[in-house]
């Protein structure tokens, strides 16, 4: 297969005789080099063709070397050791060839040498030049030396500045734990091209292949040789495990310190900061980022990248059709099955290696199991398939192992098993300590980290025995059981620390080897994982540095049976997991890991002893944080009556309780009742703790949430301007939780009316956040989201506010996704924007999304889910839909009125579009009714000079009009339009919209607190 590249003109401008036309050709494992020279024989006017050659085993050399001759010009053989082992041929018959059919044509061969290791005798006849080692320069210098081509000529193309293929032994600037480089990978070529093919031709921002295939397949082997085979392609090569979501999140994110982008330790501001780089394509364009073994599609929205760059995923799952491109990933075919074992076993014959690869189905990885073991032992093939086929050998059931595996491969598992058994007992313990740890990424060096952990006698040898240790991780290795990792740039072959070592065991392996290793010491082993995870728990989960511990951590709380421990220290760790997930806003996880943690603990454990009271704690949050506001009610109701019923009294477990209590009632829209109690919680806070504690502060601002949601605006800004002060003194002024608070009171002011001071606070709210916490941390997103609004309101900023509301929604959605409540205010606020701003298709279609997951979410009765719908009749109001608004206006305002009172500002916005509606529908009087009766209660509640109060003034004026009560009519508008112009200024859009007489709307802000 010929990959065609056309260069300049032959003419000689001066130097040596030089080939018309050069045939490169390499072996697809060394197509860096093959690029690269192609590169710089184009750039001296030297036409090449690059050919990629693996010439089937069956066909006499000769004959396939007589094919390349057919070539015109030079034939530049790419050479190592390797080249020799291609099909693999018989001993002897490339030395004949080197010696006879080459030798008698060695004017049309040449070569390059890429190693350091000897090359056959025979292989002088080519002359080769070493390039192994040396710079750049010198490299071309041989090259062309050996070539015969002389300087530069005027047919040669000059490659522009940011297009040349980088050197092969230079590597990208962004290196990111790319597996190292598999010396014995085999075969696949066409399908590695086939996946650069897909990869370069796709519509740019949508570059995503997934390798899909079963277990054992090769798909992570494919991907890696990807990555270092057409490294020169890319400027950026970044490796990402996705075995466990937490993992994943956590080693995607570390891209962002490799890019330099200004961002904080949160996960998801770093993920965020990574996603809008790539998509930029700023600082790097050409980019490959690989997600290894990613089976959930849930998070593709929010962790697939887009821009000019490459995706690469790995997995079982079919569902990636829905989001990527698709490569099935079959089994070898027969002769790379026979060529790699023919290679790592080199006494068996073609028709043994076909034997022993019919055996195991082609699948890759048994075959590469069987060759490490016919490699190491030396065993003859009849023995060794005599022993796979004899079950006397396992010491499991032969049952399938799914997933289209051999059932085979379990007996010659069980052969290797039991000759380490023999031969090296220590790496045996080391497989059943793995088989106590979860498959994929697995921090083993916690066992040389931590030597003071109480390890079973059996285990010992390993943190005090370095040698040993080594030798047992050398010979799993050599087995091909597991492959070593490092953190950091793979390019510098830097060799990491014991007790910094991770491995990788494959999930299929994991599987296997858990079934085969001795289970007399597992229970022992189990116990010492939980208690190294213990040991390795930083302490402190409020601390983003150290997320990346507890993300390594996360995945090895289940299979080592620490939910089930009783050691305090155990439990201890368990939780702080827990609270990591909560703090870095994994709530998926979260919830899925505190339910596991009650499931096991209740057998076990009293519901009043302090961890379960502390489980109570952070499984609420987690589950409030994720919008089962229900669940999370019900969950901390039963505690607060277990609470209740016990003596002596648990003060501070009830303060707790009832905090959470009054936070899963604002949620389920109960606000009367939540601020009674969260009152009753901020007096508690205050007897207990003080003023200046910590949970008397976040009590206090709890309170002006409440009071928000009640629409008493005043009351929630003169406290939330007290708790400013107080948490400035406090904690001080860049603190997180003072930094909430200004965004609470900046949300007081903007409710109030009071737009210019509003936005200049958010303004400087905002600088802050990014300066303490990163422009993408989470608290950082709201308080941009809030801006935005504070500049809809403002009425200033309208020309590029649409742009970033939908920036802001696309950010919400990767850290929320769609359905997650926050990111149904985005979508609803953006509805709002687009329909004042004419675009009502797009404003119908979110508007609709939003009424429906609010709905969805919190049921049809809440009072956030009814006020929604106001949106939608706006929505179809001006859509010319004026009879189906009203229905659904007279709707809303009864709902509302029925959740939160007659005079809740809700209730009087919603009552201005419907005094609209019906006034547009012909009933004048009914309208004009309507609006008299906002006006009163808008200036009892809200004051005569509220945005709202004024908008219901000129909405009255404009009834009373259609009334011919004229003279009323303009002494409203007159003193509507002096206030606008006072508070607001002459060119506010509520001002012009009065004066030129267009009908006053409100639309409705979903807040959820």
């Amino acid at each position: 297969m010929a990959e065609q590249r056309s260069g300049g003109s032959a003419a000689d401008d001066g130097g040596g005789v030089a080939p018309e036309h050069v045939l490169v050709v390499f072996p697809g494992y060394h197509r860096p080099w093959a690029t690269w020279i192609n590169q710089r024989l184009e750039a001296h006017g030297v036409r090449a063709t690059l050919q990629r050659w693996d010439p089937p085993r069956e066909v006499p050399l000769e004959d396939s070397l007589s094919d390349l001759l057919l070539a015109r010009g030079q034939v530049l053989l790419v050479l190592n050791d390797w080249f020799f082992q291609l099909g693999p041929r018989p001993a002897g018959e490339w030395n004949d060839v080197l010696r006879g059919f080459i030798a008698s044509r060695a004017d049309r061969f040449a070569a390059v040498n890429l190693t350091n290791r000897p090359l056959l005798p025979a292989t002088a006849v080519l002359e080769p030049v070493s390039l192994w080692g040396v710079g750049e320069e010198e490299a071309e210098a041989r090259l062309l030396s050996r070539l015969g081509i002389g300087p530069r000529r005027s047919g040669g193309r000059r490659v522009p500045p940011g297009v040349s293929v980088r050197y092969p032994d230079t590597p990208p600037e962004i290196w990111g734990e790319i597996p190292r480089r598999n010396p014995r990978f085999t075969g696949r070529d066409d399908l590695l091209a086939e996946l650069q093919e897909r990869l370069m031709d796709a519509e740019r921002g949508n570059a995503a292949c997934t390798l899909l295939g079963m277990s054992g397949i090769g798909k992570t082997q494919i991907a890696a040789e990807y990555a270092h085979r057409f490294s020169p392609d890319y400027d950026v090569i970044w490796w990402v495990n996705s075995d466990d979501r937490n993992i994943q999140r956590d080693r995607f994110g570390e891209l962002a310190a490799e890019l330099r982008l200004p961002t904080g330790n949160d996960p998801g501001e770093r993920i965020r900061a990574v996603r809008e780089a790539l998509r930029r394509g700023d600082p790097h364009s050409r980019w490959l980022v690989i997600f290894d073994g990613w089976d959930d599609t849930d998070g593709a929205q929010v962790m697939l990248p887009q821009g000019p760059g490459h995706v690469l995923i790995t997995s079982r799952n079919r569902g990636w059709g829905d989001y990527t491109d698709v490569l099935e990933i079959p089994s070898f075919d027969r002769a790379e099955s026979t060529a790699y074992l023919m290679r790592r076993a080199s006494h068996i014959t073609a028709p043994q290696a076909d034997e022993v690869a019919a055996e195991f189905g082609d699948v890759p990885l048994p075959l590469v199991q069987a060759a490490a073991w016919l490699g190491e032992s030396g065993m003859e093939v009849p023995e060794y398939l005599r022993m796979v086929r004899d079950g006397r050998l396992s010491t499991v059931e032969d049952a399938a192992l799914g997933d289209g595996y051999p059932n085979a491969s379990l007996t010659s598992w069980s052969i290797l098993i039991n000759r380490l058994r023999r031969s090296q007992p220590q790496a045996i313990d080391v497989l059943s300590l793995c088989a106590s740890f979860a498959p994929g990424r697995i921090p083993l060096g916690l066992v040389r980290a931590y030597p003071q952990a109480d390890l079973p006698e059996d285990l010992r040898w390993m943190a005090t025995d370095l040698p040993a240790w080594t030798r047992a991780l050398d010979t799993l290795v050599n087995y091909s059981v597991l492959t070593r990792e490092t953190r950091g740039p793979a390019a510098n072959n830097a060799e990491m620390a014991p007790h910094q070592e991770s491995v990788h065991m494959h999930r299929l392996v994991h599987d296997i080897v858990a079934r085969l290793t001795d289970g007399e010491h597992r229970e022992a082993h189990r116990k010492a994982v939980r208690t190294l995870l213990a040991e390795a728990d930083p302490g402190n989960p409020l601390d983003s540095r150290h997320w990346p511990r507890y993300a390594e951590l996360l995945p090895h709380i289940t299979p080592s049976g620490a939910l089930s421990s009783r050691n305090p220290r155990v439990q201890t760790a368990v939780l702080n997991c827990l609270r990591y997930c909560y703090r870095s806003g994994e709530f998926r996880a979260g919830a899925q890991l505190a339910e596991q943690i009650r499931d096991a603990w209740s057998t076990f454990m009293d519901p009043l002893d302090q961890p379960m009271l502390d489980l109570t704690t952070q499984q609420g949050n987690v589950l409030r944080s994720f919008g089962r506001f229900r669940e999370a009610y019900d969950l901390d109701l039963a505690q607060r009556e277990r609470l209740n019923a016990s003596e002596p009294r648990n003060e501070h477990g009830s303060l707790l309780s009832g905090s959470a209590i009054a936070s899963d009632l604002r949620f389920l829209g109960q606000y009367q009742e939540a601020e009674q109690l969260q009152r009753q919680v901020l007096g508690e806070a205050q007897r207990l703790l003080g003023e200046t504690e910590f949970s008397t502060l976040v009590a206090r601002h709890n309170l002006g949430v409440v009071l928000r949601s009640l629409g008493r605006y005043r009351e929630a800004q003169e406290l939330d301007a007290e708790s400013l002060v107080r948490c400035e003194r406090v904690l001080g002024s860049r603190h997180a939780h003072t930094l909430s608070t200004s965004n609470a009171l900046a949300h007081d002011l903007r409710l109030l009316g009071q737009y210019r001071e509003a936005l200049a606070r958010q303004e400087a709210n905002v600088r802050v956040h990014v300066q303490v916490l990163g422009p993408q941390h989470l608290q950082t997103l709201f308080a941009r989201t809030q801006l935005a609004l504070c500049r809809r309101r403002e009425g200033g900023f309208q020309q590029d506010l649409g742009a970033t509301m939908a920036a802001l929604l696309e950010q919400l959605e990767q850290v929320h996704g769609r359905g997650h409540y926050i990111t149904l205010a985005a979508i609803n606020n953006y509805a709002n924007y687009l329909r004042e701003h004419g675009d009502l298709d797009q404003a119908r279609e979110l508007v609709t999304e939003a009424e429906a997951g609010y709905r969805s979410l919190l049921g049809p009765a809440h009072a956030v889910a009814t006020g929604v719908l106001a949106n939608t009749a706006l929505v179809m109001q001006a859509s010319g839909e004026r009879a189906n608004a009203l229905a659904i206006l007279e709707a809303a305002l009864a709902g509302l009125t029925s959740s939160v009172g007659s005079d809740h500002p809700w209730v009087l916005g919603c009552a201005l579009n419907t005094a609209a509606a019906r006034n547009f529908n012909g009933r004048v009087a009914d309208a004009a009714e309507l609006s008299r009766d906002t006006l009163r209660r808008a200036r009892h509640v809200l004051g005569n000079e509220h945005p709202l109060t004024l908008s219901s003034q000129v909405a009255l004026a404009t009834d009373l009009r259609g009334l011919r009560e004229v003279e009323e009519a303009g002494k409203l508008e007159e003193d509507a339009l002096l206030t606008l112009t006072r508070t607001l200024g002459a060119q506010h859009p509520h001002t012009l919209s009065a004066r030129q007489r267009n009908r006053p709307y409100w639309d409705f802000e979903a807040n959820l607190g």
